[in-house]
């Protein structure tokens, strides 16, 4: 699909959440012609080997997409969440909301081995998971968005803002929009947006879950619901019964936790908007979803339905939203360093 084209009447949620995320000196410093003449085809590159990773592990798509997430929410768009232990670092990868759960880490090694083979010490593994969750999205039908570049590589990872910043899946709407308040708390955001910021979090915060309309969850993420959810000895009642009968058998009562169900039943491996009609028929797979539409009096309410009935509205804000978050405190100027291995600071 060809780049959305946003206007202020098309892009309902657009204006709003850039008031809150687009951070002024960033969205100066970034650019979608950022590698132009350094590495005019890296898009193209990251796209190719994303695809050839698609026709062996379809969810590859919906986990490279979390990586942007997981990483642009801990201390910003600075792919420390790709850095493995050393003497130094604390791997956010073991981190409770990525230990044995984030993947995709070799994929972006593939893309970072051919970008660095076509253009040696330009691009950062930063703006590699931004090209990377573009393309992800983009390949599996739904939205494309111009992707602004020129973020650079943290030199350190921050384990315990991880585990803080990074909403679990059994949390109430409060506690997901606290924690989303408190992590675009410490990003670098102008006063002048202060003012819109607490209201616009929680809109923000939704397109990252809805980002749910493809991949899949292991039952240890959402067994609660099934069986003894807040303790109650009860499935949560915002289950649909049919729903909840299906993802019983998938994931018995004492089984391991880890087998996998698709986190939208209709259309695992396409992104469209059946995530929203899903939560209209209580069929959101994780609290953290069904929490959206079940939750009494909640703004996302309106939002659900609205674009439960209309596509191409999702798919607007939404790639607008995926360009402001990739403007949370980007490293940029002569701050980090362009990585040769993602997985680790140069010379280290």
């Amino acid at each position: 699909m060809a780049p959305i084209s946003f206007s202020s009447s098309s892009s309902i949620l657009a204006a709003t959440i850039c008031l809150a995320f687009i951070l002024h000196q960033a969205q100066a410093q970034l650019s979608a012609t950022f590698y132009a003449t350094t590495c005019p085809n890296v898009s193209t590159i990251v796209s190719n080997v994303i695809q050839q990773a698609l026709q062996s592990d379809i969810r590859i798509a919906a986990s490279l997409i979390r990586l942007h997430f997981h990483d642009c929410f801990v201390n910003g768009c600075d792919a420390s969440v790709l850095l493995n232990d050393s003497s130094s670092i604390q791997s956010e990868k073991n981190a409770v909301p990525n230990f044995n759960s984030a993947r995709g880490f070799d994929v972006v090694d593939n893309i970072k081995t051919a970008v660095e083979n076509a253009c040696p010490g330009v691009v950062s593994c930063a703006d590699i998971l931004a090209l990377a969750a573009e393309s992800s999205v983009s390949l599996s039908g739904g939205p494309s968005w111009n992707v602004l570049l020129g973020r650079r590589d943290s030199l350190t990872a921050n384990q315990s803002g991880a585990n803080t910043s990074i909403p679990t899946p059994f949390e109430s709407l409060s506690n997901i929009t606290s924690k989303f308040s408190q992590s675009v708390s410490t990003q670098r955001i102008s006063s002048r947006y202060l003012v819109h910021r607490i209201r616009n979090i929680l809109k923000f915060q939704y397109f990252q879950i809805s980002a749910h309309t493809f991949g899949r969850a292991q039952c240890r993420f959402f067994s609660g619901r099934l069986y003894n959810f807040s303790g109650t000895g009860n499935p949560d009642p915002t289950l649909n019964t049919s729903y909840l009968a299906t993802l019983q058998q998938i994931c018995p009562q004492n089984g391991s936790g880890t087998a996998l169900t698709n986190l939208d039943p209709a259309t695992p491996n396409a992104f469209d908007n059946n995530y929203f009609t899903n939560l209209q028929n209580n069929q959101g797979l994780l609290q953290t979803d069904q929490e959206l539409f079940s939750t009494s009096g909640a703004a996302t309410i309106s939002i659900v339905n609205n674009f439960a009935s209309s596509q191409t509205a999702f798919f607007q804000s939404f790639a607008q939203s995926m360009i402001n978050m990739g403007n949370i405190s980007p490293l940029t100027g002569s701050s980090g360093e362009i990585r040769s291995d993602c997985k680790k600071v140069n010379g280290s």
